[in-house]
């Protein structure tokens, strides 16, 4: 457009300054011409003119100096307050007063262009004088029609208008190509970029010539080379990470069975050993239990990571799996469930069970008195709501709270009767989404302090097919 635009400009102003320059040529050689021709015509005729003159003198004076004129134009004699015309039946008052003054005060030949009734005309005025130089009070003026030379300067304006339209067409024309060759390779840029931001380190751009933009395809494609090697490199550490995980928390298994079973026997034993070895078997029944529990939470973020994990769904009551859940773990008397209308939906009991007990659990551990769980229904799906008393969660801790082993408090070293993984809530979150939903945190806005966790699960009309969790 604004290439148009700069073409469309300049094709006016070429117009306008043609227009001008031709029509500045065109009268001024009529003018010169013309002129030239009168003052010759005037000098001839003059001589044989007796002074004074009457009035028939200065009517034949004004018939033979338009005679002598090509196109005949009308002609005024003019001595003291006598006038004659060569066509007394002609308007002679394009003779204006300002030429009249110019031919008097000057002494010499003059000269005006007039438009009169739509008409243009050019007017001529020239004193005669003696050999000596002396004026006579003579004067002689004709007036000449500027109609021909007019037509010539329209005909002009009319072929250089009629071809400002090919011009911006053909700028037009040029404007898309030259975009289409600048902006081509930078439009494949933005989408090769997009491409690439959206995951496909595939994504490359073709090479073409030797300019500026070409060395920022290549520039482009050297990134995006360096980019795919440390993402693949990243993605083989993680992978191998992962395998890792899942190889020793597999491995732990055999032995921290039979760990179990010592520290299970230990600890029933416990009240019949002296009280230090009674302390000590009931913190190796302790810990053992921890770990047991840390190594299963391992296996399920590896099933997880693994793409292993799938639902076993089915048609449930959430209201009662949440209380089924609090009754399990013996959280009836410290958890307050909040009565509401039963909410039925598709869903993973298990993974419901785990998700409620992961919130529950964190929210007595790290909360405060009383904890609340509600269930409710959205036009869109189920929420359970889990609400402590605590002194609630810092921005930095909301921010990073479902994220795996993370610690509030960096510095502060587990108890051993915390009990928690690290990974509890980031096991919520996965087994959320597994279904669809998510689990949000938040603080309580209704003027006390203490932390909201709260599961959104969508709405599911049936279980579903096997070869969908397969896809998944």
């Amino acid at each position: 457009m604004a290439f148009v635009l700069v073409a469309l400009v300049s094709a006016v102003t070429a117009t306008a300054l043609a227009y001008r320059e031709s029509r500045t040529a065109v009268l001024q050689r009529a003018q010169d011409s013309f002129q030239k021709d009168f003052v010759a015509r005037v000098g001839s005729v003059a001589p044989n003119i007796d002074l004074p003159p009457d009035v028939r003198t200065l009517a034949a004076l004004a018939t033979r100096v338009s005679d002598g004129l090509s196109g005949a134009p009308l002609v005024v004699a003019r001595h003291q307050d006598l006038k004659a015309t060569s066509d007394s039946l002609a308007d002679d008052s394009r003779i204006t007063a300002e030429l009249r003054a110019a031919v008097a005060t000057r002494e010499r030949v003059s000269f005006q262009r007039v438009v009169h009734e739509g008409e243009p005309y050019l007017v001529v005025g020239t004193p005669v004088t003696y050999e000596n130089g002396q004026t006579s009070g003579l004067e002689v003026y004709a007036v000449a029609s500027l109609r021909a030379e007019q037509d010539d300067t329209t005909g002009v304006l009319d072929a250089v208008r009629g071809g400002i339209l090919p011009v911006v067409l053909l700028a037009a024309l040029l404007a898309l190509l030259a975009a289409r060759t600048v902006l081509r390779p930078v439009r494949e840029l933005g989408r090769a970029t997009r491409r690439l931001a959206e995951g496909d380190l595939d994504s490359r751009i073709a090479v073409r010539g030797s300019d500026e933009l070409a060395d920022l395809a290549r520039d482009f494609n050297h990134t995006a080379d360096e980019l795919s090697a440390s993402v693949g490199e990243l993605r083989e550490q993680e992978a191998r990470a992962r395998r890792f995980v899942a190889d020793v928390s597999h491995e732990l298994r055999t032995p921290l069975a039979a760990m179990t079973m010592v520290a299970t026997v230990l600890d029933e034993d416990a009240d019949r050993l002296p009280p230090d070895a009674a302390h000590a078997a009931r913190t190796v029944s302790g810990e053992t239990a921890r770990l047991a529990r840390l190594v299963d939470d391992l296996m399920e973020m590896s099933r997880f990571d693994s793409g292993a994990a799938a639902l076993n769904a089915s048609e449930i009551d959430v209201g009662e799996t949440v209380r089924a859940s609090l009754a399990l773990r013996g959280w009836t008397d410290a958890v307050r469930l909040e009565p509401g209308r039963a909410v039925r939906t598709v869903a993973d009991r298990r993974r419901v069970d785990v998700i409620v007990a992961n919130l529950v659990g964190n929210a007595l551990r790290h909360g405060a008195p009383p904890v609340t769980v509600a269930v409710g229904a959205e036009r869109d799906g189920v929420t359970v709501t889990v609400t402590d008393s605590g002194p609630g969660l810092p921005a930095p801790v909301l921010a990073q709270v479902f994220e795996r082993f993370y610690k509030a408090d960096a510095s502060r070293t587990r108890t051993r009767d915390d009990g928690g993984s690290g990974l509890g809530t980031a096991i919520a979150l996965e087994n959320a989404r597994l279904h669809g939903g998510t689990v949000e945190a938040a603080n309580r806005t209704d003027g006390t302090t203490g932390a909201v966790f709260t599961l959104r699960l969508p709405h599911r009309r049936h279980p579903p097919h096997p070869e969908e969790e397969a896809a998944r």
